[in-house]
């Protein structure tokens, strides 16, 4: 079983249009649901200081940086929600 990650941006991440969600788990993993599409992403993640690097479980990567509270990822801004 993984570990457990320490940082504060565990917790659900949403658009504000709510269409993009990313769950960040304890575990290290994320979920990411599009629309009406829950799971449509599913992978590991990595947090280094304000940074975010993502590994589906296709081996699609990507990455994302938190700045002020906002989580940039792809040209999108998600906002934490819990």
């Amino acid at each position: 079983m993984p570990e457990a990650t320490t940082h504060p941006y565990v917790g659900m991440w949403e658009t504000s249009d709510g269409h993009v969600r990313h769950e960040l788990l304890p575990n290290g993993r994320y979920v990411e649901a599009r629309g009406t599409r829950e799971s449509a992403y599913t992978g590991r993640y990595v947090v280094t200081g304000d940074h975010i690097d993502y590994v589906d479980d296709t081996g699609f990567t990507a990455d994302g940086d938190f700045i002020d509270g906002v989580l940039h990822h792809g040209g999108m801004i998600l906002r934490h929600t819990s």
